[in-house]
């Protein structure tokens, strides 16, 4: 029998940012006390894709570099160790509804309060705030210090 999948599941979502990394860090401690497992999950989405009839586009490229960004990202919060302990998905869509999808049956899901974008005064990114507005599970926005 697998134990992994009586393990509780801690859904984070990582996108270069210093609120991200702090979810990052969060999420890592809290499943150390529930004895649960990590799954960081980043997304990449190329902007205006759909209804978009532009020159062919390597969607790969794109996919393979934010897999690199996410594992340096890994290795730099948390150390090479620690990083290696983390399940990781890299998911092509919209930020908000792949966390959602992927957080669901997930003891938690975790985000920074403020991604990249967006304007630097807003207290909720669009994605924290759409996802604890609509996840089925409990969800969990960590604020960076920095600001």
């Amino acid at each position: 029998m697998d134990t992994e999948v009586s393990k509780p599941r801690v859904v984070v979502g990582v996108d270069g940012s210093h609120s991200s990394y702090e979810a990052l860090r969060w999420a890592v401690r809290y499943a150390d006390q529930v004895g649960g497992t990590v799954e960081a999950v980043a997304v990449w989405e190329l902007p205006g894709l759909y209804g978009w009839s532009g020159p062919a586009v390597d969607m790969q490229v794109d996919e393979d570099e934010t897999r690199r960004k996410m594992t340096q990202e890994l290795a730099d919060v948390l150390g090479a160790e620690a990083a290696g302990s983390v399940r990781t998905q890299v998911v092509h869509g919209n930020a908000a509804d792949v966390l959602l999808r992927v957080a669901e049956g997930a003891e938690v899901l975790v985000v920074g309060s403020r991604g990249r974008g967006g304007f630097a005064r807003a207290l909720l990114g669009s994605v924290s705030q759409h996802v604890s507005q609509h996840a089925s599970c409990p969800v969990v926005i960590v604020r960076s210090a920095e600001r």
